[in-house]
């Protein structure tokens, strides 16, 4: 599933784009299931001549500002992807079209069918029980060291609930955790100051790291991600700890080990992480 350095590539390129630059001459919905908010029908009327004014991400959704003042908000869930069309003709998992008034056409192909398109009024209040960003200011070590005092959870399925703290999701919370040595059936109100304050650097690190690298893509399938120029990302070559099971740690050489919690694939080094 696109986290939240896979969100952010693609709602850059899709920026640069040029997505903003005319208004959408049509809409065509072929899937009713990936729109809401709406009806199918009334998604392609009120978004025919609209422009978008805006695109931004909060946690794992790709925000479109729209001129008459409602938003699109978009979840890539597992497969989603955006790109500018090449055939004349959809391909059965592309399952919603935009065409623009310069004569582009950008489609949201979705193998799984779980990613949706949502038409709001108030993108901020619909996104309101969302936790902090973990890029930006307001999440800080004393932040995040409070919050974990207050919670007997463990901590690694307390990173991956999104009312906790934005845009982590399975790959980056392994790699935080062990960035930070800390392992991840952990109760968070037993991590120390100086270990919440690892942590919270690790968390910053690794969204960084993934950042540059244009996202984490897990294998060469269609259904894998790709940014909207049919890019992988790279950030699969940086990974420390995820999919590497039986691989040696790079730090100590014990081999990785793979364990399940709140029904996650899990990666771990059991002795960096004690």
């Amino acid at each position: 599933m696109p986290e939240l350095p896979e969100v952010e590539t693609v709602a850059r390129e899709l920026w640069e784009s040029g997505i903003g630059s005319f208004s959408f001459s049509r809409i065509d919905v072929r899937f009713r299931k990936t729109v809401g908010g709406v009806s199918p029908e009334e998604f392609e009327g009120i978004l025919e001549g609209q422009r978008v004014s805006r695109v931004w991400r909060r946690a794992k959704y790709m925000i479109w500002q729209l001129n008459g003042g409602s938003s699109l908000l978009i979840h890539l869930r597992m497969t989603g992807q955006f790109g500018w069309a090449e055939a004349e003709e959809a391909s059965p998992h592309e399952h919603v079209s935009f065409f623009f008034e310069d004569g582009r056409e950008l489609r949201f192909k979705d193998t799984r069918k779980f990613g949706r398109i949502l038409l709001v009024q108030d993108a901020e209040k619909a996104l309101g029980h969302l936790g902090p960003e973990p890029l930006e200011s307001g999440f800080t070590p004393k932040w995040l060291w409070e919050n974990l005092k207050s919670r007997s959870t463990k901590i690694k399925p307390l990173l991956l609930n999104q009312e906790f703290l934005a845009g982590l999701g399975n790959i980056y919370v392994d790699e935080a955790l062990f960035e930070a040595g800390i392992h991840p059936l952990r109760p968070a109100d037993q991590i120390r100051k100086k270990e919440a304050e690892d942590l919270h650097s690790a968390i910053v690190v690794v969204l960084n790291r993934g950042l540059r690298n244009l996202g984490t893509s897990l294998g060469t399938g269609a259904a894998n991600f790709y940014s909207v120029n049919g890019r992988a990302g790279r950030n699969q070559d940086q990974l420390r700890v995820f999919r590497r099971t039986g691989e040696p740690c790079y730090l100590c050489s014990q081999p990785i080990q793979r364990l399940l919690v709140a029904q996650r694939s899990t990666h771990v080094c059991l002795k960096c992480q004690k």
